[in-house]
C-alpha cells in the first residue's frame, strides 16, 4: 500500500510540475521517499537484467544517455534519469516514471547517472551490476574539495557492492587506480595513441595515487589523461580491453576499436571517451557492434553539448563547461574550427556551480590568441572575474556583457562566421532557451 501511494503521488507531482514547465526530476522523488523510505530498493529489485551506473566529473550525462539509447535500440525497456537528475531523489523519480498505476516496474535494465558524492547514499538502496567511471577532475571545490576526496567517496561506494564490475578509463591514473584499490573485476577503455595535445594545462593528477611520485607520460591527451607510468612504484596504464586507435578528428570523430570502425558526426576529442565507455559496457551485456554503430552514427549533440543553432544565417554553438578540464577541451574543440569566430564565455557561481571560481586561472584561455577569434564577450554573475582573467591573458578585444542575450546579439552583429557560447551549469538552461527563441 505504501508503494502504491508513494508512486501515484509522485506521478501526480511529475504531471503537475510539467504543466508548469518544470522537469519534475527531484521533488517527486523526495515525497515518494517520505511516504515509503524503501521505495528505491523495492523498485530496483524488479529490474529484470542489469543495473548500470555512470559516475565521473565530465561526460557522465552523455555517456549515460548513449548507453540508454543503445540498450533501447536493442529492444529493451530501460529506467534512465536522462535529464541528469543524478542524486538520490532524481533516481527515485526515474524509477517511479517507469511504473504502472499499481506501482509495478517492468524494465529490463536500469541505466543511471549518479553524482560521485551521492553514490554511497544511492548504493544503500540499490546495487549496480556495472559501474562506469569516465574521469575524475577538480570540480566544485567548495563541495567536493580535491580529487582525492572524490576518489575516497567512490572507493567507499564500490566496496558496498559485492558483485559489481568496473568499467574504467585506463588513461586516467586516478580512475584506473580504483581497480587495485577495490580489487573488483575491471574492464578498461582508452585511447591507444598520441592525438596531439596542444594545450598548456595544469596536470592536476600528475602524482601517483599510491606513492606520490611524479608520473611519466609516453604520450599525453589532456589534464592527467594519457599513457602514464610511475617509475617509483610501477603503477602504470593497465592493459586496455577497448582501445581506440587510428583516431581522426578532421570531420567529426573517426576511430577503430578491436577492428571495428566508428565514424561519429560529433565534435570534441574528449567525446571519444564517452563513446568508448558506452561501447564497452553495452558490448559486455551482449549488444552487438551493428546496433552500437548505428546509434553512434545517428547521434546528435544533446542540450549544451556542442549544440548548434542557426540564427540570422550564422551558426551558434552552445557548450557546457564547468571546470578547467571541461573548458580546456571546449577550447581545444574551438581551435579545430578554422572559421572566423566570436566567443562568449559565461560563468555563474550559484550553489550548483560551486561558489569558488578560482579554477578559471587553470583554464588555458591564452590558447585562444592563436586562433581566428574576432572578439571575446564575458557574461554571467562572475563576468568581472572573467574580464580580469582575460586582462592577464593579454587579450585586448574583450567586451563585458553581463546580460547573456545582449552578448549573443552583439556577437552575431560582429564580423564572424560562427559564435561559440561556453557556459557553466546554471547558465546553460537559460542560454539554451534564449538561443531557441532567437532561432525560431
Amino acid at each position: 500500500m505504501r508503494n502504491f501511494l508513494a508512486v501515484n503521488i509522485a506521478k501526480i507531482l511529475i504531471f503537475i510540475g510539467r504543466l508548469f514547465g518544470k522537469k519534475g526530476s527531484s521533488a517527486p522523488g523526495i515525497y515518494a521517499m517520505k511516504l515509503f523510505p524503501g521505495i528505491l530498493k523495492h523498485l530496483s529489485l524488479q529490474v529484470k537484467k542489469d543495473i548500470i551506473v555512470v559516475c565521473g566529473t565530465n561526460g557522465k550525462t552523455t555517456t549515460n544517455n548513449l548507453i540508454n539509447l543503445i540498450i533501447n535500440s536493442a529492444g529493451n525497456t530501460v529506467v534512465c534519469n536522462s535529464v541528469g537528475a543524478n542524486m538520490l531523489p532524481g533516481i527515485v523519480t526515474a524509477f517511479v516514471e517507469k511504473t504502472n498505476f499499481w506501482g509495478k516496474l517492468t524494465a529490463d535494465y536500469a541505466c543511471l547517472e549518479i553524482d560521485e558524492m551521492s553514490a554511497v547514499k544511492v548504493f544503500e538502496h540499490l546495487k549496480p551490476n556495472y559501474m562506469v567511471i569516465t574521469n575524475l577532475f577538480r570540480d566544485q571545490l567548495d563541495r567536493y574539495g580535491e580529487v582525492e576526496i572524490t576518489l575516497s567517496y567512490l572507493q567507499k561506494a564500490i566496496n558496498m557492492c559485492s558483485d559489481v564490475k568496473l568499467i574504467l578509463n585506463a588513461d586516467d591514473p586516478i580512475v584506473s587506480s580504483l581497480s587495485k584499490k577495490t580489487e573488483k573485476t575491471s574492464v578498461f577503455f582508452g585511447v591507444g595513441e598520441n592525438v596531439c595535445n596542444k594545450l598548456k594545462e595544469t596536470n592536476e593528477g600528475r602524482f601517483c595515487v599510491f606513492c606520490g611520485n611524479d608520473l611519466k607520460y609516453e604520450y599525453y591527451h589532456y589534464s592527467q589523461l594519457g599513457n602514464f607510468k610511475c617509475e617509483n612504484c610501477g603503477f602504470e596504464r593497465p592493459s586496455v580491453d577497448f582501445e581506440a586507435v587510428e583516431v581522426n578528428l578532421d570531420n567529426g570523430i573517426k576511430f577503430s576499436v578491436n577492428n571495428f570502425d566508428f565514424d561519429v558526426k560529433y565534435r570534441g576529442f574528449y567525446n571519444i571517451y564517452n563513446f568508448l565507455a558506452a561501447y564497452s559496457v553495452t558490448t559486455l551485456i551482449g549488444i552487438n557492434y551493428n546496433i552500437v554503430n548505428n546509434v553512434l552514427n545517428n547521434y546528435r549533440p544533446q542540450m549544451g553539448r556542442m549544440e548548434e543553432f542557426n540564427i540570422t544565417g550564422k551558426t551558434v554553438v552552445l557548450n557546457l563547461a564547468k571546470n578547467p578540464a571541461g573548458f580546456n577541451q571546449a577550447i581545444s574543440t574551438v581551435m579545430c574550427d578554422k572559421r572566423k569566430k566570436n566567443i562568449i564565455i559565461a560563468v555563474n557561481d550559484k550553489p550548483s556551480d560551486g561558489r569558488d571560481i578560482s579554477w578559471i586561472w587553470d583554464v588555458d584561455f591564452e590558447s585562444l590568441k592563436n586562433m581566428t577569434v574576432n572578439k571575446i564577450y564575458t557574461s554571467g554573475i562572475r563576468h568581472n572575474d572573467l574580464e580580469v582573467r582575460f586582462k592577464y591573458a593579454d587579450f585586448l578585444n574583450v567586451e563585458d556583457a553581463d546580460d547573456i542575450k545582449k552578448a549573443i546579439l552583439k556577437a552575431l552583429q560582429e564580423d564572424c562566421e560562427v559564435v561559440y557560447v561556453l557556459v557553466n551549469y546554471t547558465m546553460l538552461f537559460s542560454t539554451q532557451n534564449i538561443l531557441k527563441n532567437l532561432e525560431a
